[in-house]
């Protein structure tokens, strides 16, 4: 049996390429939500056509904080040891798909281990070098790397990354967002999606680093706010960052600014659309980063580390928060309408083409 243990909107925006291939070719596969995400998840599987989780290990509310989830991550394990055999049902052998550097991934590859399953780690090899930025993503990832039998790499840097450690790395070439992203791009415009006639950014912020203090998260909105000083701006509001507004005071200060439209998150089909015809993107989000790269869309990377290659140098710059870095580019945005190279072939089919020799 081939399992997904998924728990947050970008792991299964990034894992239903793979999911959706095995339906189309009748190969049966097993979906367990660890709940570390619940909102809009129900809108990414009516995306891609795709059947609700045969498995819930939790069902609370969002898992945003460190502290949750210390706890959930706790009772996440510790049910998976008391009802394995319910959770991995056929479980007898197979591999256990996990994704990227969040909690749930890690959590997955555990819960993998004490299935004594195969784990194939999808996004592999990616790194910044920076124990602080991406915080605290790039721990997941250096534990993850070490849990995991096979490693599905985004391309040969990644790998390379890998050579300490034992697993099978296999070169997908590409991120299988890459996947997604064209079965977005692919499905119509909605009737109701509201999109500016003028020409306008988006902005997008939701990382921890970002989000933990007021002074990081001040000096944020001073930078969109200068750049809403020219350009008109969607701000595309994830929950935690709408709180975080909200609970330092920002909100209704942004709120006002009109050049700045605050609009809630939307399914990804619709968010594609949004990205297709917008100018430029502001983000720090690492998926963005690849979506851009793949889209010739200019990307401003609101971080100081970045553990992905995709667009870097061509259409993305990483701004560390510099001002005049962040100068240039809105001064600058046409000088970074370049597409990144496509893979030949879909990273998703690799996955499946060696995946299903686990069953």
């Amino acid at each position: 049996m081939i399992y997904f243990i998924i728990g947050t909107k970008a792991q299964l925006i990034k894992m239903a390429p793979i999911m959706r291939r095995l339906a189309d070719q009748n190969i049966p596969y097993r979906y367990i939500s660890t709940g570390q995400h619940r909102e809009t998840m129900a809108d990414i599987l009516d995306n891609f056509s795709l059947r609700k989780a045969d498995y819930q290990m939790y069902t609370g509310p969002d898992v945003v904080s460190i502290s949750s989830m210390l706890l959930w991550s706790i009772k996440i394990i510790i049910k998976t040891i008391l009802k394995k055999k319910e959770i991995f049902e056929g479980g007898e052998s197979g591999i256990v798909l996990v994704h990227g550097d969040t909690f749930s991934t890690l959590i997955g590859a555990i819960m993998g281990r004490i299935a004594k399953l195969k784990v194939g780690h999808v996004e592999s090899g990616l790194r910044s070098f920076n124990i602080f930025h991406p915080f605290p993503e790039e721990l997941t990832r250096l534990a993850t790397f070490r849990l995991s039998d096979v490693m599905f790499c985004p391309g040969d840097w990644a790998v390379e990354n890998l050579k300490a450690y034992s697993g099978k790395k296999i070169n997908i070439h590409a991120n299988t967002l890459f996947d997604a992203l064209c079965m977005a791009k692919n499905f119509p415009t909605p009737s109701n999606l509201s999109i500016p006639s003028c020409e306008f950014g988006i902005v997008t912020l939701h990382r921890f680093e970002n989000l933990h203090a007021k002074s990081t998260l001040l000096k944020l909105i001073n930078i969109v706010e200068y750049i809403a000083l020219t350009k008109k701006l969607l701000f595309i509001l994830h929950k935690p960052t709408e709180h975080k507004l909200k609970k330092y005071g920002l909100y209704d200060r942004v709120a006002r600014n009109a050049n700045i439209e605050l609009r809630p998150r939307c399914d990804y089909f619709r968010f594609v659309k949004l990205m297709s015809k917008a100018k430029f993107i502001v983000s720090d989000g690492g998926s963005n980063q690849e979506e851009c790269a793949y889209l010739g869309k200019p990307i401003l990377l609101l971080r100081k580390a970045t553990e992905r290659q995709e667009g870097l140098g061509a259409n993305c710059v990483l701004s560390r928060y510099d001002l005049n870095v962040i100068k240039m580019f809105i001064d600058n945005i046409n000088r970074y309408e370049v597409y990144s190279e496509r893979p030949e072939i879909s990273p998703s089919e690799l996955i499946v083409r060696e995946c299903v020799q686990y069953i």
